[in-house]
């Protein structure tokens, strides 16, 4: 629990620091983030912050990436296959974002290079990582709810790898889309994180009933990526200071899709992202109304669904509080049904 505790605590300090650090320097260079104008099918309310420092996601990452490094220095807790994979494949995304977020504050416009690729190129990259995390680990290859064995449904390994990667880069995508408003992609990222180490954390704890490899170093690098969350908001909380960016997006879906990979926890990772399914299923719903119309109706004002909330007269900030409550609602009912398949199990 120690370890826990030093991660989430270092993470925290380092994300405070790096993440001030960085609005430094973004100010220093004179360019931030663009914003698509109504030219554009944007949103034109949000002009204002135009500008503002964005790539902060590399202060996010680095602080949990330390604190996670920092935890192992007590002794005790040796490093995992699977937490060095979870970091690869957080890394590897992170890059994408962050050759996007450069090319868009270049060109002053927000659309990178990968605009119409990315969504290609990231699920074979993540595909190819999936690949790696299953042949080199101990991960179950089942689809899982709350363990290994509930419900248990085998998946050969081409099919697993394809599942696994579909999870991971839907996760990458939804986080993305709900980065739209000052702190709400990385205060409900905190929730996710915070509910993957009581998980992880009570997997380690109760070896019997759980099948997972290494769930300490589990619990320890999402406790490390929540403080990190934590430090970030106290900057990017609304008036933000800086943006997260695709860099920061990328890698906390990235973090949050393989973590459900690797305890186990394949079909609840739905409900502990809820707020980031009902934002892309938002996108999607849209865009389908949109098309079957022939392109002259949309059910929303405008996608993803926050922006729709705004421009029907609510403050941001009460948009994001609400959401929020929404997320923190989605984690507390993933974490009661994981703590009552528990309580079954040991009832028996």
């Amino acid at each position: 629990m120690i370890s826990v505790l030093i991660a989430g605590a270092v993470g925290m300090l380092v994300s405070l620091a790096g993440t001030r650090a960085l609005i430094s320097f973004f100010q220093r260079l004179g360019k931030g983030q663009p914003i698509l104008g109504a030219e554009d099918h944007g949103p034109a309310h949000q002009m204002a912050k135009q500008g503002t420092p964005t790539m902060g996601g590399i202060a996010i990452l680095i602080a949990g990436f330390t604190g996670w490094l920092v935890a192992h220095l007590r002794g005790g807790l040796p490093f995992s296959d699977q937490a060095a994979i979870i970091w690869l494949t957080v890394f590897v995304l992170a890059g994408i974002g962050f050759l996007d977020d450069y090319l868009k504050v270049k060109r002053q416009h927000n659309r990178g290079i990968f605009w119409k690729k990315k969504g290609w190129i990231t699920f074979g990259i993540t595909a190819a990582l999936m690949f790696v995390l299953a042949s080199t680990t101990g991960v179950a290859q089942t689809i899982s709810f709350t363990r290994a064995l509930s419900p248990g449904w085998e998946l050969s390994g081409p099919l697993f790898i394809v599942w696994t990667a579909v999870m991971v880069w839907s996760t990458t995508n939804a986080v993305n889309v709900t980065d739209g408003l000052d702190g709400l992609a990385a205060g409900s990222a905190l929730f996710g994180f915070l509910a993957f180490t009581i998980i992880a954390y009570w997997a380690f704890r109760n070896p019997r009933i759980y099948d997972m490899v290494n769930p300490l170093d589990l619990a320890v690098l999402s406790a490390a990526l929540a403080g990190a969350c934590g430090g970030f908001l106290w900057w990017n909380a609304a008036p933000a200071r800086i943006f997260m960016g695709d860099v920061g997006a990328l890698g906390l879906g990235a973090a949050l899709g393989t973590l459900a990979v690797t305890t186990n926890t394949h079909l609840m990772l739905p409900i502990i992202c809820g707020i980031n399914v009902f934002e892309a299923g938002s996108v999607a719903v849209q865009m389908g109304v949109f098309k079957a119309s022939g392109r002259k109706k949309r059910l929303l004002k405008m996608s993803p669904i926050h922006h729709h909330f705004e421009l029907s007269g609510w403050p941001e900030t009460t948009v994001i509080i609400r959401f929020w409550i929404i997320s923190g609602i989605c984690v507390a009912t993933a974490v009661a049904i994981f703590i009552a398949d528990f309580t079954n199990q040991v009832s028996r």
